[in-house]
């Protein structure tokens, strides 16, 4: 059996995800086969893989990292949140329910079965699987039947390494109240720490990490320092950034600007990281109609809920904003989700089963929601320029015949809108649409002509290689991949105490 790791963390964002990339980096370098794995996902920002299944986008940005190609059995459980207490259960790529929170637990003995014979999968054809936990391994109501964690670590004898967030405050209580929290089976599994997000000197942390090691007999195998500029695949729009921020300054004499909604269920929000690393193009992400004034180019983006979200459009005249926008000849970009509220009607009996409900009627189509999801990794151009993509969607969008054909979707005037996920990544295909954002704004923008965005990404990803291997005490993290969690360590009350 291959070596395997558990990186869980104090609370979500705290750094699970790059933290796991981060170890994945490292180690292929070292001329390690290595995939990465999270036996269950919460996000509305996926991809899908070459054979068409459907996972969650951190686990492609991890396989990436690990320089292999990404497959359903690196995230065999997928849940898109829909609404404040609904989920649709993604299994092995594959959507099979949508489920409540109460609903959804007698489900997962079933799934902890799937979930340990993908993990068992993995570890067969790799040296190493560095697995992801979710949330805090520390959710003492769910730990019942928890498949993520610590109900994951147990069954499968991982070492858990538990990051901590020091940016947020409260680390050294966070870190020691994730172990003494645990009953005694999961405390004994838990071996290290790793701190991530410091900023300033470490040594004045030093003498709080000797104390906590004599406090719970663990160390901290290193403190990475804050890393900014990374904008690797977040999870979910918690994880977006909250201001807007040039990557570069512009090419040309002019910035773009670029105003995302940010809808209450937005999904597959990572379309935008290529525009937002073009030198010269601010990308924000907006809530209110007066903050479309000053934008150039206005993006509805994915979203879990198409009609739910078209009404919050609605409610917070976001929606006279965009058509005040296009009106006025501004760009308006749609995609999948966004694509579908541009149409001129919606009928949908699958989703929020609302029937039929009237469009933002910019584009000439209509939307009808099928049962089936549609999952592909479609090609085509646009642009005079080659084009891949991916898309992900119930929604089917017709376009009238005699419209103007923009990717798979339509253009009307100033309006564009497609069901393709990750256009915006094909570099020549981005320039040409922005060299033409530019001339119907009448702006002195000029796309960089050797953005390459692959090329960032992977800068990025060895960034993070870097980071752990430059701030970590990789010979004590490659002990516990290999050898396992050490044997006595000590019990933390009241932890302790349970049996």
């Amino acid at each position: 059996m291959s070596g395997a790791l558990l990186v869980a963390g104090t609370t979500s964002d705290a750094g699970k995800s790059v933290v796991t990339a981060g170890i994945c980096r490292w180690l292929v370098r070292q001329g390690v086969s290595v995939a990465p794995f999270k036996a269950q996902n919460m996000s509305n920002n996926s991809m899908v893989t070459l054979d068409g299944a459907e996972i969650g986008r951190a686990q492609v940005m991890q396989a990436a990292a690990a320089r292999v190609e990404p497959e359903a059995a690196m995230n065999p459980v997928l849940l898109k949140p829909g609404g404040d207490d609904s989920s649709q259960v993604v299994v092995l790529g594959r959507a099979i329910a949508d489920v409540t929170a109460l609903s959804y637990r007698p489900m997962k003995a079933a799934l902890l079965e799937q979930v340990l014979s993908s993990l068992a999968d993995l570890r067969a054809r790799f040296d190493v699987v560095v697995c992801e936990g979710a949330g805090s391994p520390t959710e003492i109501n769910l730990r019942a039947d928890d498949i993520a964690n610590m109900g994951l670590a147990t069954a499968a004898e991982l070492p858990v390494l538990v990051v901590g967030d020091i940016d947020r405050g409260g680390l050294f209580p966070a870190l020691y109240g994730t172990v003494a929290l645990m009953p005694p089976a999961d405390q004994r599994l838990v071996a290290a720490f790793l701190v991530n997000k410091f900023r300033g000197d470490v040594r004045l942390l030093e003498p709080g990490l000797v104390e906590l090691q004599r406090l719970t007999g663990r160390p901290t195998l290193g403190v990475l320092p804050w890393l900014g500029g990374l904008e690797l695949d977040v999870e979910d729009s918690l994880g977006l950034p909250t201001t807007a921020t040039l990557s570069a300054p512009p090419h040309g004499e002019d910035v773009l600007r670029v105003a995302v909604a940010r809808l209450p269920r937005l999904s597959n929000f990572t379309d935008l990281d290529a525009l937002a690393a073009e030198p010269g193009v601010l990308v924000r992400y907006v809530t209110r109609p007066e903050e479309l004034a000053d934008a150039d180019l206005v993006v509805l983006p994915g979203t879990r809920s198409t009609v739910a979200d078209l009404a919050w459009l609605r409610r917070t005249g976001l929606a006279e904003g965009v058509h005040r926008h296009a009106a006025a000849g501004g760009p308006v970009l749609g995609i999948c989700g966004g694509h579908q509220m541009l149409a001129r009607t919606i009928t949908d009996d699958v989703e929020s089963r609302a029937g039929t409900v009237p469009g933002l009627g910019l584009l000439p189509a209509d939307v009808t929601f099928a049962r089936e999801k549609t999952l592909g990794r479609p090609t085509g151009a646009a642009l005079g320029r080659p084009v891949r993509g991916y898309e992900i969607h119930h929604g089917v969008v017709t376009v009238d015949d005699s419209a103007e054909p923009f990717l798979d979707g339509a253009r009307a005037g100033s309006v564009r809108g497609t069901t393709w996920h990750g256009a915006l990544e094909n570099d020549g295909f981005r320039r040409a649409f922005l060299a033409e954002v530019a001339e119907t704004t009448g702006r002195r923008f000029v796309a960089a002509p050797d953005t390459d965005f692959a090329g960032v990404r992977e800068a990025r990803l060895d960034r993070l290689g870097d980071l752990i291997a430059e701030h970590a005490d990789t010979d004590a993290l490659w002990r516990l991949i290999e050898s396992g969690p050490p044997g006595g360590l000590p019990l933390l009350p009241p932890g302790s105490a349970a049996r």
